[in-house]
């Protein structure tokens, strides 16, 4: 469980708690308590609400693209955060390179979300020239929680994207999503293709820095936010079978859902 604030600021006061406050609820958290000031931009509201870890990328996802939202911001509570249950601590970090895995994305270290959060703003103005933020992060972490990490950051990122550029087309099928959104998108940061079933990147930013394996997993981060907001759903899985980080000819993902 986590403990986070949000800051929100709508275009109406009236009805504005009663609607964030039903979409807080329909996701699993608890609010906790609420103000709300008059200000030159619209109605500011600061919701305290404590939920699950693993539910927050969906909550902070509705909140963002509610109507009544004009902005949002969110950042977990310092030393507010409760315990995870045992079930979700021993959880899979991320998905391996080699087979799809069904556990959520979640960030190893609950003491890395004020990081994060304050890391997405920046990305967001800056975008698409973001890798150099992103690279710094491997001072900072540990080996396994840089890899979940990226991993989380590039969801959040895919669907800032995917709300960014594509909301206005209707749902499409998968395989029209990976041509007509997914291929896009990574093309506005690297170079990529499609060939056959595995869309290919062949300039990644994060091989060859040192480290062995499969290393790209913000984009495959990136490349499953990007879908499952398009899809409306939770079920893509991105895996990165080839990575020229271990001697292939460039980054290959496939899609699994």
């Amino acid at each position: 469980m986590i403990d986070v604030e949000f800051r929100v600021v709508g275009g109406q006061r009236e009805g504005l708690l009663l609607a964030l406050g039903q979409v807080v609820i329909a996701n699993g958290f608890t609010l906790l308590r609420q103000r709300m000031v008059a200000g030159s931009e619209g109605a500011s509201l600061t919701m305290h609400v404590r939920g699950p870890e693993n539910r927050l990328l969906q909550l902070e996802e509705n909140l963002g693209s509610h109507p009544l939202v004009r902005s949002f911001e969110a950042s977990p509570i310092d030393g507010a955060a409760v315990r995870p249950e045992p079930r979700e601590t021993m959880a899979p970090m991320a998905a391996p390179a080699t087979a799809p895995s069904k556990a959520p994305v979640i960030i190893h270290d609950p003491a890395q979300m004020p990081r994060v959060q304050a890391l997405l703003p920046l990305l967001a103005r800056e975008y698409p020239n973001i890798f150099v933020h992103l690279r710094a992060l491997e001072y900072e972490l540990t080996a396994e929680q840089y890899d979940a990490t990226l991993e989380y950051i590039g969801r959040r990122v895919g669907a800032w994207v995917y709300k960014r550029d594509f909301a206005l087309g209707g749902q499409l099928p998968p395989g029209e999503a990976i041509r007509r959104i997914a291929l896009p998108a990574m093309r506005q940061v690297l170079e990529a293709e499609l060939q056959g079933q595995q869309l290919h990147v062949t300039n990644s930013p994060f091989c060859g820095r040192g480290r062995k394996g499969a290393c790209c997993h913000f984009l495959g981060g990136m490349l499953a936010g990007l879908l499952d907001t398009a899809q409306g759903t939770n079920t893509f899985r991105v895996v990165e079978a080839q990575c020229r980080n271990a001697g292939a000819a460039a980054c290959a993902f496939e899609f699994h859902h």
